[in-house]
């Protein structure tokens, strides 16, 4: 293990405060009263307090100090003298463990009373403290100079791969996790009221069904057989239903095997509700207050930023078939066309389409490329084409359609629901199609025929409406955040590189290899620049990284290029 310079002195000063007798690691309980939010906001004068955090700040000023203390509510001063911790003669305590043995990010426990400084900050007088967990590397503190902040914990890959640090150095970064608690809980509440039930259906299943993604595959040991971690809950939630509950909702850890970028993450959580004897038509207006309800919740109004956006989300919202919305940003009316017209009409309109694509893929191909990022506040498309909604019930008005809608916000999926498909003949038909689909080779059609599924549904399924909605994308838009990695406490990150313990590097190694391992692969003149070397330390730099087969120097018809090994 390579340690820096810093987390060498500070495990000597571990060795220091052992020799003290001093555990830096105690097991005991240690009775906090207070946080420094109740304080602030209860604040009386002489009250004795005992708080617990970490050492953010120190200005140690001879036998009084101040230092800064933060606890998950925030910050609060603290005031050591070192007479009052020290009444006899021994003043170890002070002058040795906290002027030279603790630092920065160490957590300690404070027993004192309140009291407020000249300039009118609370604060609290110390009269004992006690290490409770020694860190043993330095923080990324940022460091500020007439107006100019230094060395700010920014880098997206570095908070996302820690995330520990990020909130303790960037506590605006737990705002975003707060709110999104409090979605789940204001959303919970809202379907307790309305008496329906919270259950968990398995994450582990024989057929990835219930949607149109290809799922991540396991092998059971004991039973000796393939799994698959599920892509939806929807086919269990509707057996329960069957089983005679009239509403059930599952928060569900959902799991798809495809790509990766700002708004998609492999595991990512989804809601799934259904509601026996209602409509589309009524889970229209369910979610409508729902959304309402949950902005209300989480900011106090239903209006939020989302980039350059204004959202409302106020019911009522507007509603549009897929048919017109297609009509009305490209002029061609899918209503009645064969496979073949609307192969050709998405080709001409620029799309890339290829033999693979059923006429429901085509449609939503034409629907995704030309009309989705137009509806901006939040809009419902109704009425999808049968061939795009297997498990949905055919429309009561047109047989090529479905009672289907989607809720579009910015250009992006937030939610999906039907009227559910409870005719188990039909069910049948559907899955066959889909099955046909995948031997054609569309990778998201269902490669299964669920029998378990359809038997459950030969016993008979009430009317049902079923919802769907990405809880990661709504607090995207409820936190005004445009990366599902900023509102994931820890987002899949690719495998971070390892560096053999034989192989030691210096600062301008440790600089530029961080560089190159961000972009993966660099332009040789563009990592010169960002690196900010001179000549000589320049060459002597990427020697290293070559030298010690960490990154190579690759020549290509573009031009040289660096990139990790």
């Amino acid at each position: 293990m390579q340690l820096s310079e810093l987390e060498i002195v500070r495990r000597e000063k571990l060795v220091k405060l052992r020799a003290l007798g001093i555990n830096p690691y105690p097991a005991d309980l240690f009775p906090v009263s207070h946080t420094s939010e109740e304080i602030k906001q209860q604040y009386k004068e002489g009250e004795k307090v005992i708080i617990a955090g970490r050492l953010m700040a120190t200005k140690i000023q001879g036998k009084a100090s101040f230092a800064q203390l933060q606890d998950s509510f925030g910050r609060i001063q603290i005031y050591f003298n070192r007479d009052e911790i020290c009444p006899d003669d021994d003043k170890t305590l002070y002058n040795e463990v906290f002027k030279k043995l603790l630092d920065l990010g160490d957590f300690i426990g404070i027993s004192g009373e309140l009291f407020t400084t000249k300039v009118g900050e609370i604060s609290v007088r110390v009269k004992e403290f006690k290490l409770l967990s020694k860190a043993l590397k330095p923080l990324p503190l940022p460091k500020e100079k007439d107006g100019v902040v230094y060395d700010a914990f920014t880098d997206p890959e570095m908070r996302y791969r820690q995330r520990y640090v990020d909130l303790v150095v960037n506590p605006h970064i737990k705002e975003v996790f707060i709110k999104r608690s409090k979605l789940f809980a204001a959303m919970r509440s809202f379907f307790n009221d309305a008496e329906y039930m919270e259950v968990e259906t398995p994450i582990l299943q024989p057929i990835p069904g219930g949607a149109a993604a290809r799922p991540f595959i396991t092998h059971h040991n004991s039973l000796n057989v393939p799994m698959y971690m599920r892509i939806a809950c929807e086919l269990y939630l509707k057996k329960v239903l069957i089983g005679g509950f009239d509403g059930v909702y599952e928060f569900a850890k959902t799991f798809r095997n495809e790509g990766m970028d700002r708004t998609h993450n492999p595991e990512f959580t989804m809601m799934e509700i259904y509601v026996a004897y209602k409509d589309y038509n009524w889970m229209m207006d369910f979610t409508e207050k729902l959304l309402e309800h949950c902005a209300i919740a989480v900011n106090g109004t239903s209006k939020v930023t989302f980039g350059e956006h204004k959202i409302d989300f106020k019911a009522p919202y507007k509603r549009v078939t897929m048919r017109q919305a297609i009509i009305d940003f490209t002029d061609f009316d899918i209503d009645g066309k064969t496979e073949q017209e609307l192969f050709t009409a998405a080709k001409g309109m620029g799309i890339a389409v290829d033999n693979t694509m059923g006429k429901g893929k085509l449609i939503d191909e034409i629907f995704g490329e030309k009309c989705e990022a137009n509806y901006i506040n939040p809009t419902f498309i109704m009425d999808y084409p049968k061939e795009m909604s297997p498990l949905c019930k055919e429309h009561r008005d047109n047989p090529e359609l479905t009672e289907r809608f989607e809720l579009i916000v910015c250009g992006k999926e937030l939610a999906n629901a039907y009227s559910e498909l409870n005719d188990p003949i039909d069910q049948r038909e559907r899955f066959e199609h889909q099955l046909q689909l995948a031997k054609k080779g569309d990778d998201e059609a269902t490669e299964f025929i669920d029998e378990d599924f359809l038997r459950a549904l030969e016993y008979g399924m009430p009317p049902t409406s079923g919802l769907g909605i990405g809880m990661d994308r709504l607090i995207m838009f409820l936190t005004n955040n445009a990366s599902i990695q900023e509102v994931l406490f820890f987002p899949q990150m690719k495998p971070e590189r390892r560096i053999s313990s034989d192989v030691i590097l210096n600062e301008e190694e440790k600089k530029v290899l961080a560089i190159v391992q961000k972009a993966e692969k660099i332009d040789l003149s563009e990592l010169k620049s960002q690196s900010g070397l001179s000549n000589k330390k320049w060459d002597k730099t990427i020697k290293g990284l070559t030298k010690n087969n960490l990154a190579k120097v690759e020549k290509t018809d573009e031009g040289l290029f660096v990139e990790i090994i």
